[in-house]
């Protein structure tokens, strides 16, 4: 329709092998991708009965930053939670791999903030975690009542999944002292002083020299 593009498409496809050459040339075909995504559901759907009553999506994992400047704004699911973090939560690392709580005990913690975000989502983990006991006549402390584990579900999804917080924007109003600034020539102006600066020390200690034999 219109002033378009004659279509012009070349379907002379190599769909069989080209024998006597070293790379193989042909079309890749993909007819059992319906096949394997069926196995794959199958297979997720095994793996969550036999973990039952545990999370079928692995154990809680830590919220960190990224590696590199380019990534560093964002945050990701770490390998596992650093002993600091396990120690200021109260939960020893040898039980915390029992309870489904990743651990990583090369992780170091470099930022206060990054410590305390990790230790209240443990904090909060622990609060709703349901422990079964291994024999049901004879519960430890910490184990569920009969009750609670009669009220159990598993969990669909990831544990507590990391949502991304949008920074909220602050608006304030335009004053006569902003609009009068003019912010391209102060950094101009700025740049030369900085570009200035060794010129200037030394007339100035020229002068100065000059000064002295006078």
């Amino acid at each position: 329709r219109g002033n378009t593009q004659i279509p012009n498409q070349h379907f002379k496809k190599k769909w069989h092998q080209v024998i006597g050459r070293k790379e193989v040339i042909g079309v890749r075909t993909w007819f059992n991708q319906p096949a394997r995504k069926y196995r794959r559901r199958q297979a997720r759907a095994a793996k969550a009965a036999s973990v039952f009553p545990r999370p079928a999506s692995g154990p809680l994992r830590p919220i960190v930053r990224g590696q590199t400047v380019k990534y560093n704004s964002k945050v990701r699911e770490g390998r596992g939670f650093s002993l600091e973090e396990l120690k200021e939560a109260g939960i020893p690392a040898k039980l915390a791999r029992t309870i489904g709580i990743a651990v990583d005990h090369r992780r170091r913690n470099r930022s206060l903030e990054g410590l305390q975000e990790n230790v209240n989502r443990l904090k909060a983990y622990k609060s709703n975690l349901v422990v079964f006991p291994r024999r049901a006549n004879k519960p430890k402390a910490g184990d569920a009542s009969a009750d609670e584990l009669k009220a159990v579900e598993q969990l669909k999804g990831k544990i507590m999944p990391i949502v991304a917080e949008k920074p909220a924007l602050e608006k304030i109003a335009i004053t006569d002292e902003m609009r009068a600034e003019k912010a391209y020539a102060t950094l101009r102006l700025e740049r030369m002083n900085a570009r200035m600066a060794g010129i200037r020390k030394k007339r100035a200690e020229e002068e100065e020299a000059a000064d002295k034999d006078k």
